[in-house]
């Protein structure tokens, strides 16, 4: 195993993050992501704690994976889900237990908050590899499929 510092991002991380959202854009959905808007929402949230945080994984001071968490409340449990986002390893340390290591980090952040009553996340629907490590880690799909609409004064692809 790769020996990885699993930490809290800050603001000097925003640049690789950045890189790093726009990758998993290209890889997973064949998007071309704006730079300035990415780079901008990664900064933003840094900024602002109660939108959530990104949490990346570090080996020989190089980051070389990353997630997001953001929160949504559940009034049927009275309680936060924490959703994992933009996980990114880099090619090289993938496969190595990085993700496991990554979301049991989540984990352990979580138990020391009552709040939170669970995880979600979202996968591209033929992104067999992805959805195969997070049946590994204890997720299950659910039922529900996801709908969405965006303002369509804000473009964010090239």
């Amino acid at each position: 195993m790769v020996q990885t510092l699993i930490r809290r991002a800050t603001g000097k991380d925003a640049a690789q993050i950045a890189r790093f959202n726009i990758n998993i854009a290209q890889e997973t959905e064949n998007l071309a992501l704006k730079q300035e808007i990415v780079e901008s929402g990664v900064i933003k949230l840094l900024e602002n704690p109660e939108l959530g945080f990104y949490l990346v994984a570090e080996s020989d001071s190089q980051i070389v994976g990353s997630l997001m968490i953001t929160t949504e409340w559940s009034d049927w449990r009275c309680g936060q889900f924490w959703w994992i986002q933009s996980v990114y390893v880099l090619s090289d340390f993938r496969r190595a237990g990085l993700y496991g290591r990554l979301y049991s980090r989540v984990k352990e952040l979580a138990e020391s908050d009552e709040n939170v009553c669970g995880f979600r996340l979202y996968v591209e629907k033929d992104n067999i590899v992805a959805q195969e490590a997070y049946r590994k880690y204890g997720m299950h799909q659910t039922a529900y499929h996801v709908f969405e609409e965006t303002r369509p004064d804000l473009p964010f692809t090239s």
